[in-house]
């Protein structure tokens, strides 16, 4: 019998029958970058590739049980939480990664392709920002996302919003935060997007990349748990950011329609097609 080396990561979130977003997401992105991936399932979702019909939530005490029982038998190098469908499982989780303040945890609570982004309910966003980000090695959002999540503790302000909501979250504990979509440029072939990482000091390094035109489902799913996937291979976290960027890069600019919806990204770009001959 080998004894296991491959790093295992846990993953929470929700099932995705496309394969685009949620866990399924995540354990292709992590099989691609050397990880074995555990699930622990918050939610089912009925979708295709252009939309969410339906989420079907699952019971808090059931995500405990997934993933206590994963823990109790086997060691993980990193936490992935994912999109969650109730307050009760965000309290559940972040009791869960306490236990374990060594492991890196990525927060990237919310799923684009979800009717309202997980941003509809302000009791969510702030159980979200104050049990789970505190924790978080690296949180992931969009600006809109930040700026929503803001709303529920701004009273007024001026000047760099964007800098003032970010030292708000590394002020409570989160080490990183990596704002996406902070920036674009040009136009056409030429044009080129940018994502933000921020620490407690401020902005620690932009990131600008080719804009492909899309539209994607997963692009975010596809960066967090890349993140995941090589924080649990032992990369610093700055360096895994980086290295983060450049396979999300790969993976949407090798994209693939597999429907009459969106673009899903391809999580097994670097891997040689098979041949039966």
């Amino acid at each position: 019998m080998q004894i296991q080396t491959t790093p295992l990561i846990l993953t929470f979130g929700v099932s995705d029958p496309v394969g685009a977003t949620g866990i399924q997401a995540d354990l292709a992105v992590f099989s691609a970058l050397g990880c074995h991936g555990l699930s622990a399932i918050t939610g089912l979702l009925i979708a295709d590739t252009a939309r969410v019909e339906d989420i079907d939530e699952t019971d808090a005490d059931w995500v405990v049980d997934q993933a206590r029982v994963l823990l109790e038998d086997m060691p993980v190098a990193a936490f992935k939480v994912g999109a969650l469908t109730c307050i009760e499982q965000a309290s559940a989780i972040a009791e869960i990664v306490s236990d374990y303040p060594d492991v890196p945890l990525i927060v990237d609570p919310f799923l684009s392709s979800l009717p309202d982004s997980g941003l509809a309910d302000d009791d969510m966003l702030m159980a979200i920002r104050q049990i789970l980000v505190p924790q978080a090695s690296v949180l992931l959002l969009s600006q809109v996302e930040l700026a929503r999540m803001a709303e529920t503790w701004r009273e007024g302000g001026s000047g760099d919003m964007l800098a003032q909501d970010v030292a708000e979250l590394t002020g409570m504990g989160c080490a990183l935060v990596l704002v996406t979509c902070t920036g674009a440029a040009g136009k056409g072939d030429s044009a080129t997007m940018s994502n933000t990482l921020f620490d407690e000091n401020g902005v620690v390094e932009t990131f600008s990349f080719p804009h492909f035109a899309g539209p994607f489902v997963g692009a975010g799913s596809t960066m967090s748990a890349a993140l995941a996937a090589l924080m649990a291979q032992g990369l610093a976290p700055l360096a895994a950011v980086r290295a983060a960027h450049e396979y999300t890069h790969g993976a949407l600019a090798h994209a693939q329609r597999f429907g009459m919806g969106k673009l899903v990204p391809n999580k097994f770009f670097r891997a040689a097609p098979f041949s039966a001959a």
